[in-house]
């Protein structure tokens, strides 16, 4: 599957099949794309605990479970547990001076690594209690979830990401640090369902989400554009299609699914 395909037909699959385990070199094609992903100041604060099923201990497993979407966290062969390591932040300088070794930053490298010390890393020390406070270093986590999600996708696997209530248990058990902070829950197994997944999903009309130079300037929206990505399938047929009812009920019989 191309690229291009997997993100129209990326879809949240609630219904993984639990008995086929994931070959760990997906996963680590995964993560690899995680670990090449932009982020700021190349701190590169993404971190993962990849708990195993059939490997894990039961205090781990426990303490992924969860009272709501419970049952996708106990199908799922994997679950990528995606934690923020603020620690990496307190270190930033050093990763600033590879970028200048690796001549990514700057033109000259001795006026560059000068520049470097003499401002910019004090400007960073300065304004890093503003930055951990800011987002930007989540919104960058962000980013290496969602190219590990492509990837997945790309490999034929199915991912849900859940949030959790139970961050304090999860830190605990698979012995997160103090500088850690858990970001999200991400179920991965080979799909259960359909790859449409039973359709396209309600969305926002597309106007109320995105404007040009001031909020109340919607984006024009080319029909040309969307029959494009209609022709790719990168949009396709509204849920449900005619077929997603059976869909649901065979899955539910087969996979002892709750009623909701």
């Amino acid at each position: 599957m191309e690229v291009q395909e997997a993100i129209g037909t990326r879809r949240t699959y609630r219904y993984l099949l639990p008995h086929k385990p994931v070959e760990r070199g997906k996963i680590q094609k995964m993560l690899e794309a995680a670990h090449l992903a932009s982020f700021w100041g190349n701190v590169q604060a993404l971190k993962a605990v990849v708990v195993e099923r059939a490997t894990a201990s039961e205090k781990v497993l426990e303490a992924l479970a969860a009272p709501v979407a419970g049952f996708q966290i106990d199908q799922a062969p994997v679950v990528i547990v995606w934690w923020l390591d603020f620690a990496t932040l307190d270190v930033q300088d050093e990763r600033l001076r590879e970028l200048v070794r690796a001549r990514v930053l700057g033109v000259d490298e001795a006026k560059s690594m000068g520049a470097l010390e003499s401002f910019l890393i004090p400007f960073f020390k300065q304004a890093m209690p503003q930055i951990k406070q800011s987002g930007l270093t989540e919104i960058d986590c962000g980013q290496g979830i969602a190219q590990a999600t492509l990837v997945a996708i790309d490999l034929g696997l199915g991912t849900a990401c859940l949030g959790s209530t139970k961050e304090q248990e999860i830190r605990e058990n698979l012995k997160l640090p103090d500088s850690g902070k858990v970001l999200l829950l991400q179920c991965v197994g080979y799909p259960a369902e359909t790859i449409e997944a039973g359709g396209q999903r309600p969305r926002r009309p597309f106007e109320s989400r995105f404007s040009l130079n001031t909020v109340d300037t919607p984006f024009p929206e080319d029909k040309a554009v969307v029959e494009e990505l209609e022709q790719a399938r990168m949009i396709q047929p509204k849920a449900p299609l005619p077929w997603r009812q059976a869909e649901l009920e065979y899955l539910q019989e087969a996979l002892d699914l709750p009623d909701f």
